[in-house]
């Protein structure tokens, strides 16, 4: 028997104009559902879905065998369809590499590694961070096509942990959702940054102020979260915009620098240390410098949030995330090779307030710096937008397991767009509220947002961990075989190592505005999600719900 209130919404049909949200959903007696079923129990679930869903039926995209697929894949995990799938193979990979976004990442954290190993360490560790990160989007592709939601690591930590599945679950799920909300605020007070470096060069008399820094990136905020309410489709677009963006911007930006210049640095170059850290161990200020890559290749998890809007995600999903890797890493690396032999005068490079557009300009002049540091805007802005559309997906996932305040306001969906939009604009605000501190000090939003890389990949490495302590884990169709839990081993590896790093002083002497405040970041809200866990959520949250059984879930699509 379907539960009365699963009844009522199966029955309920949809308005125009009104957003839709799920009951409370079945939590009496919550099993640990199977992984997703094999390829002929999935097309045998997808005919009692499309005979069981008027609404379905009526669409030419419920004839799409591979939508059925998908759909019965949600179903067997528990979950109706509420949200559009318009996202294809190319439009997956597109909001992950937009979100690594190698121009952006280069760019801001450049100076850092001209300072902390210099070229040698700005090219090598580019190039071994890559390898290490690749193993890392392997393990969890793997783990992605088994479980294509948009709850992505916070779900399948849940469906993969032996025990206390709710703990695992609202740990990484809080991880994950921090994680977002920082990377969202830094990117695009990163861009706000850049917009009056560029205002000063166009106009010298100009001079930027903290107050207009934080404004800026409050429209930034408005205009990006206006752009995500609108349908999905809309979204793909941008985000396939953005792909040629980053490319074309790489190829102008490494044209100009490889043609223009008369002078650039002999291949020996590439092989130059610095270490101007303040640390006099030069193997310590060498392992800092690869934390110019570690901070780049962050958010890939966004093709696996993105599942339950990609036709035929359990393969899909997966290549998104290896494809954003691999393009990155190559277009990356040429892209620092470019800047590091573009180089005239280190000293006055590395310790400009924006390192990578003195190099522009000592290399390419005035004008052409200011042309390509709209190439850099651009991408930020794009990399914000695709922050906030991967974060709005992981809220509405979060909030439909009952994890957040709120809980049957943010998964609601509209009906129009097909979007969650009231998680849209919850993506939009909490970024804002990290912003604010900036408004008095750069260095209390330095540390309000610390917590941006190391919650990401603590909640990239449990999942994985999980995964790796699993005899029986059921792959999907994208899975590394034998290699499985080596590449596991690897990745968790990997993210330990890589976590120790974000953690480490950065900067001797340590004063205020060069301590690394991501411990305390990362403590914070480790001990107010166990506060709550302990005070209340253990209670009310046991990870990742069923609303039924397939054939009952699928009569409660609202598309």
């Amino acid at each position: 028997m379907i539960p009365e209130e699963a009844r009522a919404l199966r029955n309920a049909a949809p308005q125009k104009g009104r957003s839709f949200r799920f009951t409370r959903p079945i939590t009496a007696n919550r099993p640990i559902l199977p992984p997703p079923l094999p390829p002929d129990s999935l097309r045998k679930v997808a005919v009692v879905s499309e005979r069981t869903s008027p609404t379905r039926s009526k669409t030419p995209h419920a004839a799409d065998p591979l939508t059925l697929d998908d759909d019965a894949t949600l179903h067997a995990m528990g979950y109706p369809r509420k949200l559009t799938r318009r996202f294809r193979a190319f439009d997956n990979f597109a909001i992950s590499f937009t979100i690594i976004n190698i121009i952006s990442g280069i760019f801001s954290s450049f100076g850092f590694g001209m300072n902390a190993g210099g070229p040698r360490i700005l090219i090598l560790g580019w190039i071994g961070v890559s390898v290490m990160v690749l193993f890392v989007g392997a393990a969890m592709g793997e783990i992605a096509s088994a479980y294509p939601t948009s709850g992505a690591l916070y779900f399948s930590a849940g469906k993969l942990a032996k025990r206390h599945q709710g703990a695992w679950s609202w740990y990484t799920g809080w991880l994950n959702f921090v994680g977002q909300v920082g990377g969202t605020a830094a990117t695009n007070f990163a861009a706000a940054t850049f917009i009056q470096a560029f205002v000063s060069m166009r106009w010298p008399s100009y001079e930027p102020t903290p107050q207009q820094t934080v404004g800026i990136t409050a429209a930034i905020l408005l205009v990006q979260a206006l752009a995500n309410t609108y349908t999905v489709r809309l979204v793909a677009v941008v985000n396939r915009i953005s792909v040629w963006w980053l490319l074309i911007g790489m190829v102008v930006i490494v044209g100009a620098l490889a043609l223009i210049p008369d002078h650039h640095q002999p291949p020996s170059f590439a092989l130059h240390f610095v270490n101007n850290t303040g640390f006099t161990h030069a193997l310590y200020g060498g392992m800092l410098g690869l934390l110019v890559t570690s901070w780049t290749f962050t958010g890939f998890d966004g093709s696996f949030h993105m599942s339950e809007e990609t036709v035929k995600a359990t393969v899909n999903a997966p290549r998104g995330i290896m494809r954003a890797i691999s393009y990155s890493a190559i277009t990356g690396l040429i892209l620092m090779l470019a800047l590091v032999y573009a180089i005239r005068d280190y000293g006055h490079a590395a310790s400009a307030d924006a390192p990578p557009v003195q190099i522009l300009v000592d290399a390419l002049g005035q004008s052409t710096a200011q042309f390509l540091l709209l190439i850099v805007i651009g991408a930020m802005l794009f990399c914000g937008l695709a922050n906030m559309t991967s974060n709005t997906r992981q809220i509405f996932a979060f909030s439909r397991d009952g994890a957040m305040p709120g809980s049957r306001w943010w998964h609601s969906v509209s009906a129009r767009t097909r979007t969650p939009v009231k998680a849209v604009w919850l993506a939009a605000a909490c970024p804002l509220v990290l912003v604010l501190p900036g408004w008095w000090s750069h260095t209390a939003f330095t540390a309000v947002v610390s917590v941006n890389v190391v919650g990401l990949f603590l909640a990239y490495a449990v999942p994985i961990f999980l995964r790796l302590r699993l005899d029986d884990f059921q792959a999907g169709p994208w899975n590394l075989g034998r290699y499985g839990k080596p590449v596991a081993a690897v990745a968790v590896a990997w993210i330990l190592i890589s976590n120790v790093l974000f953690m480490l002083p950065q900067a001797s002497p340590i004063t205020p505005a060069s301590f690394n405040y991501a411990p305390i970041a990362l403590a914070v809200v480790l001990v107010i999600a166990t506060v709550w866990w302990f005070a209340t959520a253990r209670r009310r949250f046991q990870g990742p719900v069923s609303y039924g059984r397939p054939d009952e879930v699928a009569a409660m699509d609202l598309i």
